[in-house]
């Protein structure tokens, strides 16, 4: 019985000094709040740049860094740091070290090549978000496909791109495959750009947003063939577009 005792004599004491060790190490609410309030700016840097890129405020070529851009957003240069560095994964901008932030240049080759791409993987989401989207989803597509055709009666560029990285992104989500999201968020922004560059000169911007609206509503009824089908029209679409912007060998 002597030797029962005595390891529980142990673990009693190592129990009782658990709690002083736990509440030392532990970083209390404070310490989580502002860390989601530094995800929250980075999230919101992200997203003033990308449409600051994509619609040309910050041209391609652009020579950019932290201390302007944090200066004309009202951001921190943490959360702008991290929004750049994102940006750069996309492709949107170059980060030179210790020469400065560079944003990238245009090249209809490389667009054509995503493309290929973005039809294969863009497919898989639209199937996938048809199969998988559950009732409040699927009513915001209605409501996401609503907004493209209002958008395409008033031939609003801006209204259209807005609503376009909101369908993008509830795509991705509603499709709950973190491999497929990931390969999109690496093109849409590109895409997105090289659209709004050359759309007045060789696309019909009202047109674009029904192909996007027909997606959105297949997606809503869960019609995974339609889905499907909508999707290739508007990369058709898309491919003929970026073809006509200039003459090139592929």
């Amino acid at each position: 019985m002597g030797d029962d005792r005595q390891p529980h004599t142990s673990v009693a004491r190592a129990a009782r000094r658990r709690p002083k060790s736990a509440t030392t190490t532990d970083p209390g609410p404070d310490a989580a709040s502002v860390t989601e309030n530094e995800r929250s700016l980075t999230d919101q840097a992200y997203s003033m740049l990308e449409e600051m890129i994509v619609t040309l405020k910050l041209a391609p070529g652009a020579d950019v860094s932290e201390a302007r851009l944090s200066k004309v957003l009202g951001i921190g240069r943490t959360p702008i740091r991290e929004a750049l560095q994102r940006l750069a994964r996309e492709r949107l901008v170059t980060i030179l070290p210790r020469r400065g932030i560079l944003v990238t240049e245009i090249n209809v080759k490389s667009q054509l090549r995503l493309l290929e791409v973005r039809r294969e993987v863009e497919r898989l989401i639209a199937r996938s978000a048809a199969r998988r989207a559950l009732r409040p989803e699927r009513e915001r597509f209605t409501k996401i496909a609503r907004n493209f055709e209002q958008s395409a009666r008033t031939n609003d560029e801006t209204t259209f791109m807005r609503v376009d990285r909101e369908f993008n992104e509830l795509c991705a989500k509603v499709a709950r495959n973190e491999f497929a999201a990931g390969a999109m968020a690496l093109m849409h922004s590109l895409s997105r750009r090289f659209w709004y560059i050359h759309y007045q000169e060789a696309a019909d911007m009202p047109a674009t947003a029904k192909l996007h609206a027909n997606i959105a509503r297949a997606i809503a009824k869960g019609d995974e063939a339609a889905a499907a089908r909508a999707l290739d029209r508007l990369i058709d679409e898309i491919e003929k577009f970026t073809r006509a912007t200039v003459d090139t060998d592929t």
